[in-house]
């Protein structure tokens, strides 16, 4: 049998036809294909705006400077996710600290978030910004989270990379009903893909602005950011100290392609999941728990063993490519560095020596997905 991904792509004729369109065009990059993208993404999600950038990790880096984040100033993050989101702070300058999560669902835990809070308040030191993490395309309890920020008087920015396509309380995610910024990742193993890619979305036409200002070098042609007028045409200022972040057109194209199947490619991850379901109900592999609240958009399924090590090992031997998502931030070398060490974050930590991340994608068959459990059946102590 032909080796299983964890993940895949799944490219059609049709973004084929989107991308060649492009490359025959007089745009390649920064033209009316990215704002296509933009209006479409903005479209699903019920946001105001949108700004593409050339990565998700770019994109919360903008975020987090779009919302004045620096030197003094602290983000709390989630220990269970890819370290861009911890690592978007401290290019910022700021300090970094975590928040436990949830052992059922692994998103931050509001109990956890709320005393950490609290202690915190009593020292003075109060975060400036919130970032929950959507894990495996669930939403975390934002309401809870926005009812915190108001208490405290924290920013929210939802590192949404796993969700786009799921839902939080009947609303998309992304809408930013509880947070000021929301960012998507469109890697290749996302719900929808640029093959690099990620986007800030908002309903606050500020943050927007100098979102965009800063993907593209702090450069502006706005007459009403600008010292001087501009009668004709050429003229541009640099307003800040701003990055080479911007997507091109033929990453564009292949986005805004596939945003036009999003709902059918949710439709075939969550048929997939709901069949693992079933298919292990039966075994010691126990799933993460699905929220009343939130329809998850199924990035990833993961399951909770005992012996991970063997089990994985036993997987992959079958050409299986299970995978674990993710290493605890605070437990990577860097980060021990600044402070971080075991036992900081206990359900973080139990959660990852026992985590499993089987193959979800809308290109796996129903038979490749009965081998991956009859292998993973055989593997289990």
């Amino acid at each position: 049998m032909k080796r299983i991904p964890y993940g895949r792509q799944h490219v059609t004729a049709e973004d084929i036809a989107a991308v060649e369109a492009v490359l025959r065009s007089d745009w390649l990059t920064q033209g009316p294909v990215v704002e296509a993208f933009e209006s479409a993404v903005m479209s699903h999600c019920g946001a105001r705006f949108a700004v593409a950038a050339n990565s998700a990790t770019s994109a919360l880096h903008l975020a987090c400077r779009a919302l004045g984040l620096g030197p003094g100033d602290a983000l709390w993050t989630s220990p269970i996710t890819f370290i861009a989101s911890a690592n978007a702070a401290l290019y910022c300058g700021a300090g970094v600290d975590f928040v436990d999560i949830d052992a059922s669902t692994c998103n931050m835990s509001i109990d956890a978030l709320s005393a950490k809070l609290k202690a915190t308040a009593r020292k003075g030191s109060l975060p400036k910004v919130v970032m929950p993490v959507h894990f495996g395309g669930q939403s975390c309890d934002m309401r809870a989270i926005g009812t915190l920020a108001k208490e405290y008087g924290f920013a929210v920015i939802e590192d949404a990379s796993h969700a786009i396509g799921g839902r939080y309380r009947g609303n998309p995610v992304g809408n930013c009903e509880y947070s000021s910024i929301a960012v998507f990742s469109f890697h290749p193993v996302k719900i929808v893909t640029t093959g690099e890619g990620g986007m800030v979305v908002t309903n606050d036409a500020g943050i927007a602005e100098r979102t965009r200002v800063l993907a593209s070098h702090g450069v502006t042609r706005d007459p009403a950011r600008m010292s001087e007028p501009n009668p004709d045409g050429w003229y541009y200022e640099q307003v800040e100290l701003g990055y080479n972040y911007r997507l091109t057109d033929i990453q564009a194209a292949l986005g805004a392609s596939q945003m036009t199947r999003i709902q059918e490619v949710i439709a075939q991850r969550l048929a997939r999941a709901d069949r693992y379901d079933v298919l292990l109900r039966d075994l010691p592999a126990v799933a993460l728990s699905r929220s009343k609240d939130a329809k998850s958009a199924w990035h990833l399924y993961v399951v909770q063993v005992e012996e991970r090590r063997r089990v994985y090992d036993a997987m992959r031997a079958a050409r299986i490519n299970v995978n674990v998502h993710y290493i605890p931030v605070h437990l990577q070398p860097f980060y021990r560095r600044l402070g971080f060490g075991p036992g900081q974050f206990p359900n973080a930590e139990a959660y990852y020596d026992r985590a499993l991340t089987l193959p979800l994608f809308p290109g796996l068959t129903f038979e490749q997905q009965d081998y991956v459990v009859a292998t993973l059946r055989e593997a289990l102590p």
